[in-house]
């Protein structure tokens, strides 16, 4: 086990687990947010039903009651971190409806309200990643204040490779039929490294990941390399037809507890052997209720605030009463508006700084 001297610890950037204290944050903000232009990166993830509804919106601005109710969310989920005694930061809005163009294509964006999938913090180090949607190119400038500031601060800044994003990227022929083991069939290729941060989640010592719509192995393999020794990259496979993040499939909550999806995970990894293993309740967002990017297994999406206190759904009974008899304090907020907009707790936070060190918990 390899001590932190107090430097590291102390720094603006640190974070190794899912569970230490929670000291800073990024919440993410939903300010212009806007359908990304239709590509064949899009169906692979989409729930069947917002086909057409993402085609027919292509570079069209969400509904705006939609972004409003979202942002009174996330301004409520900021304000109860703060009590909580966490230090709050928000990204800077950027223009998201503006075209913007490369050697091969052009794209508008989509929002910045989910550092969680563009933002990757182990350790004191913090890491943009090359993300698979062209609407997601320069997602990453609505934190670059942020950015250079922890740098300046004394943390590691660095980068993966950008990715041309070429149509050699993807599966131009890719149909929903998956392989015959199966597996499911993955619209992105081996052509150059692609991940989100979302495909991962970190345990210290050992990272775990998983291959996606957004996450190939050549994405993987970048990181295990930049990471180092320190770190070990375990990949696994779920029983996940449409893949993309694992922070609804598989949430390690504290050492030896875990929460997991039972339709995606019908056998525990051998990893966590030993380990308390709570099956996620059964979602019960209506079916009313506008989901543009996720399904409802989003329930699952929660943030531990330590090995205690987790921040849950303020409708989703069920899943508070889980936690509650799963032996953690749960902290409620209202999200389910900002839920439409593909994520929860967990998708629209980057835990910048949590009080621990580099331990193995396996």
């Amino acid at each position: 086990m390899r001590a932190v001297n107090e430097e590291v610890r102390t720094g603006p950037v640190c974070s190794y687990t899912e569970w230490d204290p929670l000291e800073e944050v990024v919440v993410g903000i939903v300010d212009e947010a806007c359908f990304p232009p239709w590509h064949v990166a899009l169906p692979p993830v989409l729930p069947e039903n917002m086909h057409e509804t993402f085609r027919t919106q292509a570079g069209k601005p969400f509904p705006k009651e939609r972004i409003e109710a979202a942002r009174r969310e996330l301004d409520e989920f900021a304000h109860i971190l703060e009590a909580e005694g966490v230090t709050v930061r928000r990204p800077e809005p950027i223009p998201q409806d503006t075209t913007y163009s490369t050697l091969h294509w052009s794209s508008t964006g989509m929002y910045a309200a989910m550092p969680r999938d563009a933002l990757l913090v182990v350790g004191d180090e913090i890491i943009e990643c090359p993300m698979a949607w062209r609407s997601r190119y320069y997602e990453s400038l609505a934190y670059r204040p942020l950015l250079k500031e922890y740098f300046r601060g004394g943390a590691k800044w660095s980068a993966g490779p950008k990715p041309e994003l070429t149509d050699e990227q993807f599966d131009q022929d890719w149909i929903d039929t998956g392989h015959e083991d199966g597996s499911a069939r993955l619209v992105v290729t081996e052509f150059e490294p692609t991940f989100d941060a979302a495909d991962f989640t970190r345990c210290g010592r050992d990272i775990i990941a998983q291959k996606s719509n957004v996450t190939n192995q050549f994405g993987i393999d970048w990181l295990q390399r930049h990471l180092g020794d320190d770190y070990r990259i375990h990949v696994f496979e779920f029983q996940d037809t449409h893949p993309m993040h694992i922070d609804a499939t598989l949430v390690p909550m504290a050492p030896g507890k875990l929460l997991i999806n039972p339709e995606r995970v019908p056998k525990v990894p051998s990893l966590f052997k030993g380990w308390d293993v709570m099956e996620a309740p059964k979602p019960v967002i209506p079916d009313s209720h506008p989901l543009y990017m996720t399904s409802k297994w989003i329930n699952m999406n929660i943030l531990m605030l330590d090995e205690n206190r987790v921040v849950v759904e303020r409708q989703d009974e069920p899943m508070i009463q889980a936690m509650k008899d799963f032996g953690f304090t749960p902290i409620l907020c209202n999200f389910r508006n900002f839920n439409s907009f593909g994520g929860s707790f967990h998708c629209a936070t980057l835990d910048v700084r949590r009080r621990g060190s580099l331990q193995s918990y396996f």
